[in-house]
């Protein structure tokens, strides 16, 4: 099951890294592009920071999930059209499911409670700073007060408090998880943000 989503993080971080090459309207190259890096990107650094072998590099298949999911979202863009607001709701989904990933991975190589943060922060967040750079736009992370990392803090904190009590590794992913949509859908919803820093002058 872990492994299921680990492909459906990548699939879906995918598909937000397309919807976002079709609003700038790239043409394939550039929707492959911000599709794969969007994937497997923040995957990719967790790995190199922990000195492990790169994920797609041992299974390959993320990387044609990956593109085959950015390749998809063209051949479908019409019904993206349709739904309301998906690529936000994409993006929350993905941000979860990285999250989730991360977390797993400093979980097995036994780490201690502020690498497995560090680790699924980064794994959730990194992708989506990747794609909206190559795009040109502020990455999520760094808009005003946006209620986005704090998600995926948030959702490592449950995943970790619910390992401890014995329930199951995968149980407290999927419901860290699941957390970390329900925190981020309802920020975008009621506009949830956090204080910021403003240097008078």
């Amino acid at each position: 099951m872990i492994y299921a989503m680990a492909l459906a993080a990548v699939a879906v971080g995918a598909i937000t890294g397309a919807l976002v090459a079709g609003r700038k309207h790239m043409d394939g190259i550039g929707v492959l592009v911000l599709a794969v890096a969007t994937g497997i990107g923040g995957g990719t650094l967790r790995d190199m920071l922990l000195g492990t072998q790169t994920f797609w590099v041992h299974d390959q298949t993320y990387l044609l999930v990956s593109a085959g999911a950015g390749l998809a979202t063209m051949w479908t863009s019409r019904i993206w059209l349709r739904l309301s607001k998906s690529l936000v709701v994409a993006d929350a989904f993905a941000l979860a499911l990285f999250t989730g990933m991360g977390a797993e991975k400093a979980i097995d190589l036994q780490l201690s409670w502020a690498l497995v943060v560090t680790m699924g922060v980064i794994t959730g967040v990194a992708g989506g700073v990747i794609r909206d750079v190559l795009a040109a736009e502020v990455p999520c992370v760094f808009v005003k007060g946006e209620f986005y990392t704090t998600a995926a803090i948030l959702a490592v904190l449950v995943m970790l408090l619910l390992h401890q009590t014995g329930i199951g590794k995968t149980f407290s992913i999927v419901a860290g998880d699941l957390f970390c949509v329900v925190i981020r859908l309802a920020a975008v919803r009621w506009k949830w943000t956090l204080p910021v820093f403003r240097l008078r002058t």
